[in-house]
């Protein structure tokens, strides 16, 4: 339960009591608890005991743990309110054919206001609207409008006074209401499907967890919905995880279908009153049976767990990386099933290396499903080398004739492309042409990407804006070009090729609420749009009929990247982003840009041979010591002196090699080392399998402490990133 503790004068924090015992707490001041909380326990046994593996296994402290699990509203001391959002729609006055051309007359000497109001009306649907026609338009949140129409609240504020439109509030945060269970939706599985479903249930018997290796568009999310079903069948709960938010949107509409409101969601995403809401029915005597979720889905009360699905196994977005804890999700989601005797299912047509190699070694089942449904044909990939195109003047920008040709094919046939660049914003930096100056985050060892639709600078590893400046600081030339693309420069370069098309665009920046992801995606799924272009959100899982050309603009920025896993994530990212062409009726078409053609993975994703990527990266991970043959742990101090952070580097290293010898590589400035102000420096452990690492752990809090008593280092932080990606 939850109890209310004072800290001096007047704080007060929320504590969870995690055991009742008779012994006198050694080292510290004891604080009496003033209240509690609950009338019922908010947290299970079980749960308790996770949080306690989590810290122990990723070094983290369990306060830590406790922040990142609970939802907002269960650590504030007044509990949670609803979450209100402000919706906008038209005045009764404007809702008519007439009175609309009257507006739109009326704003033809206010651009910003007159953009505002179009893109609310499309927005809405009420520009669909036809006289004898009684439409129902969308509800839109004046969030949405805002981000949609790059309007500001001044412009928005302006036309509320007009009386054209109007603001009202919804409580957002409430339950799924998905409707009713529908068994009989569950479609039949094909023969491929069946047998892999069958196989799936035999390593069920032998093994708690199986990967299922399935090519892209085999149907692997049928089979899940025959293992959920099974699991219902038995009296079971299930957790889906997916790893990005995006994919909640079309997956849920699948699920819902089937399961209605016996299916719960469950992400950051989520207002805090919602995931208040879910967290307190899972501990209700009718809890969801099925809980579809981003990473933080683990942490949620389970009465009955019996299966475990990963979806996606291999995605980096399942690994925590700020703030502690930084967990691993599908570690988590292993060692969560393994509490409940339940069964996990780890599912991708790009396994993980490590995963790959469990199921290889006879740690966990294998199951391959190497047929796409309906027997459609995996993607033709045609690999075009940009640098004999840029030699020869052939590129536009950073499109290749032969894109530029698939794409207007495409289009003229009525059907949907994908471009994939995976870096947001319009430029990755800005150059002084005469001496080369380019503009640095005051706060951080980076440079800064102009974002052109808000007209600033911005730092990705600490979010601090600059404006952009009109002349060089160093040389006073007004001559500032900006370098290489981000997704905003493609989008706008798209829309001068193909004036004709619907573009969006899918990223951080044009995502920053739950109703844009729907929205965007929904657009593209209904065709609404014709080209969408994003980063690797784009490539995760999501299912579209009608899109028959993918472009990867530019492959070497994943290839050129210096991490040992660098090939292995570019092959997935390709792979992944590959399997969203030709998925219906018909064999879809890549466009490989690079470089690098002769790279071995290139030809790999061209073959989709995963065998002969895993069978030269596995021997390389061997000869250098790399998972899955190691466990790496990554020690980092931070300070805002450099000189502090660099003598504790030394010091701290040379204290953990009296212990691990030759397995400590650094201390080491990693490649973004200094943020937020703070200087970093980096020690990595190379730790052999079978090491005792309960040990590993004791000496490495031990030299943490030795080095927190000298009074030098009274401000450094010490943490610790294990199994880092």
């Amino acid at each position: 339960m939850r109890v209310l503790v004072t800290f001096g004068r007047s704080k007060t924090y929320i504590g969870i009591v995690d055991k009742l015992h008779h012994e006198p707490p050694k080292g510290y001041e004891v604080k009496p608890i003033s209240q509690l909380v609950d009338a019922a326990p908010i947290v299970t046994e079980q749960q308790l005991r996770l949080w306690h593996w989590i810290a122990d296994y990723y070094l983290s402290p369990i306060g830590e743990v406790y922040k990142a699990a609970l939802p907002g509203g269960l650590k504030a001391e007044d509990g949670y309110r609803p979450k209100m959002e402000m919706y906008i729609r038209l005045t009764e006055t404007y809702r008519n054919e007439p009175a609309l051309h009257v507006a739109l007359n009326v704003l033809g000497r206010a651009p910003k206001q007159l953009e505002a109001f179009t893109e609310y009306l499309a927005l809405s649907g009420w520009d669909q609207l036809e006289a004898d026609k009684q439409i129902e338009p969308a509800e839109i949140t004046r969030e949405e409008l805002m981000n949609a129409s790059q309007a500001s609240s001044t412009t928005l504020q302006q036309l509320e006074k007009r009386g054209m439109l109007e603001t009202y509030e919804v409580e957002v945060g409430r339950l799924n209401h998905g409707g009713a269970y529908h068994p009989e939706l569950i479609k039949k599985l094909n023969e491929a499907q069946q047998t892999a479903y069958n196989q799936i249930l035999m390593s069920m018997m032998k093994k708690p967890v199986t990967l299922l290796h399935g090519v892209t568009s085999s149907g692997k999310t049928e089979i899940y919905i025959h293992l959920i079903q099974r699991a219902l069948d038995r009296k079971e709960q299930v957790l889906y995880l997916l790893p990005e938010i995006a994919l909640t949107v079309q997956m849920m509409q699948r699920l819902q279908c089937v399961f209605g409101d016996r299916l719960g969601i469950y992400h950051s995403k989520y207002s805090d009153a919602e995931r208040v809401e879910i967290w307190q029915k899972q501990l209700s005597m009718n809890p969801y049976d099925v809980i579809l979720g981003a990473r933080s889905a683990v942490f949620l009360p389970f009465q009955r767990l019996g299966l475990v699905i990963v979806d996606e196994e291999h995605e980096t977005s399942y690994k925590q990386q700020d703030p502690a804890p930084r967990y691993h999700a599908r570690s988590v989601a292993i060692m969560l099933a393994q509490m409940f005797r339940a069964n996990t299912v780890l599912g991708t047509a790009t396994p993980s290396l490590e995963s790959y190699h469990n199921a290889k070694t006879g740690k966990y089942g294998l199951v391959e499903l190497n047929t796409r449904y309906q027997d459609i044909e995996l993607p033709e990939i045609q690999v075009v080398d940009i640098a004999d195109l840029q030699h020869r003047k052939m590129m536009a920008g950073p499109f290749s004739p032969l894109l530029l040709a698939k794409v207007r094919e495409a289009l003229e046939r009525g059907e949907q492309a994908i471009l994939f660049q995976n870096r947001r914003g319009f430029a990755p930096l800005i150059e002084c042409r005469q001496c080369g100056w380019v503009p640095h985050c005051q706060h951080c060892d980076v440079s800064l990407t102009l974002h052109r639709q808000l007209n600033q600078l911005t730092c990705h590893y600490c979010g601090f804006t600059y404006r952009v400046p009109t002349e060089c600081p160093c040389c006073g030339s007004t001559d500032l070009r900006t370098k290489g693309y981000g997704t905003e420069k493609i989008e706008e370069q798209v829309r001068e090729v193909f004036p004709e098309a619907r573009v969006a665009r899918m990223d951080l920046d044009t995502t920053r609420t739950r109703n844009a992801y729907e929205r965007i995606i929904t657009d593209f799924g209904a065709g609404r749009t014709n080209i969408l272009i994003g980063t690797q959100m784009i490539s995760k899982g999501l299912d579209f009929d009608k899109v028959s050309v993918v472009g990867i603009l530019n492959a070497d920025s994943m290839l050129n990247y210096p991490d040992f896993r660098a090939y292995e994530q570019a092959f997935m990212m390709m792979a992944q982003v590959s399997g969203r062409a030709g998925r219906k009726g018909k064999r879809g078409l890549v466009i490989l840009q690079t470089k690098s053609v002769n790279v071995p993975v290139i030809q790999q994703v061209v073959r989709n041979d995963y065998l002969a990527l895993y069978k030269d990266l596995i021997a390389e991970r061997q000869a250098f010591h790399y998972p899955p043959y190691y466990h790496l742990i990554y020690v980092y101090v931070k300070h805002r002196s450099n000189e502090v952070v660099h003598t504790a580097g030394i010091e701290l290293g040379s204290r953990l090699r009296q212990w691990f010898s030759n397995r400590v590589l650094g201390p080491d400035k990693p490649s973004v080392a200094k943020v937020k102000s703070h200087n970093i420096r980096k020690i990595v452990l190379k730790l052999e399998n079978g090491i005792d690492m309960k040990k590993v752990r004791e000496y490495l809090l031990m030299a943490q402490s030795q080095m927190l008593t000298d009074k030098r280092y009274s401000s450094l932080q010490v943490y610790y990133d294990v199994d880092p990606l």
